[in-house]
């Protein structure tokens, strides 16, 4: 079996890891969760982040053949259009996608003309679909929870767990958004928990904890089934469900769900301009978001 090359950048303001994941032998990749920089402040976009992953790709002949989504993230904008605009490749989420849409493009009143199928995405992946990234073979697993478009990537020995699962001294997703569940999440774990121990296993978000000083992103199945402070192997489902629960009641909302949300559930395309040639996100007032 062929194991990727898999290339990981940090993005410290939203605590997001993007990653290349490259074939040895014929220098194909994938990137999987791309950052669009926003600063919420000004309302401008940049596209340093995603020029970091460009010059990469550069620097070492890559081809790419796939731009991946975990899910539609509610912490950052993707970078996924600009980088296909460069790069080529085939912009993919899970299905579920648009049981996304429905809710968000509601909530944002995107319209009578938005479709919410998916349309936006290249690709949409069901459970158990297998696709090639050069000659590394690729298996996506919906794992909702967090979300109901949520997959992991299981490529050669290693699986991309969006955020499913953090590194194990900081646990599991919330479940709190519309559409998660923290019993779906913890069937959705089981699925993850039945691959081999040494699978290697990539988080999409680390924000350190009190024992840990330094950011990291990659553990493996048998370190998160040991380890990992909310779901080790083991725990029930009802002590999952109690605890995931009680937790979220303490959470606040990430700080850029409203425009983040907006951009990603378009696949990361930014809105039309209006008549004065400027684009707009939209706030909500008042809305329960979960």
């Amino acid at each position: 079996m062929t194991n990727p090359i898999v290339t990981a950048f940090f993005d410290e303001p939203t605590n997001t890891v993007t990653y290349i994941v490259a074939d040895p032998s014929t220098k194909a990749c994938a990137i999987i969760d791309s950052v669009l920089d926003y600063d919420p402040e000004s309302g401008r976009t940049s596209t340093v982040s995603a020029d970091e992953l460009i010059a990469h790709i550069s620097d070492h002949e890559l081809t790419v053949q796939w731009i991946l989504e975990t899910h539609a993230h509610a912490d950052h904008f993707t970078a996924a259009p600009y980088l296909q605009d460069r790069l080529g490749g085939v912009i993919a989420i899970g299905r579920e996608i648009d049981d996304v849409q429905r809710v968000f493009g509601g909530l944002f009143n995107a319209g009578k003309d938005y479709k919410a199928d998916g349309s936006e995405f290249g690709r949409l992946f069901d459970d158990g679909d297998c696709f090639e990234i050069g000659e590394l073979t690729c298996r996506v697993i919906h794992v909702p929870g967090h979300t109901p478009a949520c997959v992991a990537y299981y490529i050669g020995n290693s699986v991309f767990v969006g955020d499913t699962l953090f590194m194990p001294d900081f646990g599991s997703a919330r479940c709190d958004f519309p559409g998660g569940d923290a019993g779906t999440l913890y069937d959705s774990v089981q699925k993850l928990y039945a691959l081999p121990d040494e699978t290697r296993m990539f988080v999409a978000h680390d924000y350190k904890t009190p024992s840990r000083d330094v950011f990291a992103w990659e553990t493996t199945v048998g370190e998160q089934k040991r380890r990992n402070k909310h779901l080790r192997e083991g725990t029930s489902r009802e002590e999952f469900v109690n605890m995931r629960t009680k937790r979220d009641e303490t959470l606040r909302l990430p700080k850029l769900i409203m425009p983040s949300i907006q951009v990603n559930m378009r696949a990361g395309r930014l809105p039309e301009p209006e008549d004065n040639g400027i684009a707009y996100l939209k706030i909500p007032l008042n809305v329960a978001m979960g």
